[in-house]
């Protein structure tokens, strides 16, 4: 498993050098949601560790959140990362990065992991609730179906 830092410094680098401007706060923590979905798969694993809590626009990683804020995204990962899950990071960003953030939470909106931490919350208010991986390994399986279903439709 990585560092969720490493894992969001590649995503806040990438997006810098692919559309020219820095990213919002927002997409960085619904493409870092993506990526672990996507890591669940493609690998069936977690790509990090962390757990996500369930704020009101949709999973965010509070420490991550931090150094967004500070601006110490910018630590160069490892070669071997970036090499090792091209296949994840280039699903992510050819679905998920070009779209607004308004859109990508209204994606997460709809994620079981995300109701389910929700459940209980009223919609305008933030909570530390934390996102089970293994909730988000169900959003994954439901994915990778529809995937499957839509592979064989083309077929």
């Amino acid at each position: 498993m990585e560092k969720v830092t490493d894992i969001a410094s590649y995503i806040y680098q990438r997006y810098q050098k692919q559309f020219g401007k820095c990213i919002d706060e927002m997409k960085l923590h619904k493409l870092l949601y993506f990526t672990q979905r996507e890591s669940i798969i493609q690998t069936d694993e977690p790509i990090f560790q962390e757990e996500f809590e369930a704020w009101k626009y949709g999973p965010v990683m509070t420490g991550i959140r931090r150094m967004y804020k500070d601006g110490s995204l910018t630590k160069a990962i490892p070669q071997s990362i970036t090499d090792r899950y091209k296949k994840i990071f280039d699903v992510v960003f050819d679905t998920y990065a070009s779209k607004d953030s308004w859109s990508l939470s209204s994606i997460t909106h709809g994620e079981y992991c995300w109701e389910k931490a929700r459940n209980g919350i009223p919609e305008n208010e933030n909570c530390d609730r934390k996102i089970d991986t293994n909730d988000i390994r169900w959003d994954a399986d439901r994915i990778k179906i529809r995937r499957l279903l839509y592979k064989k439709l083309m077929n």
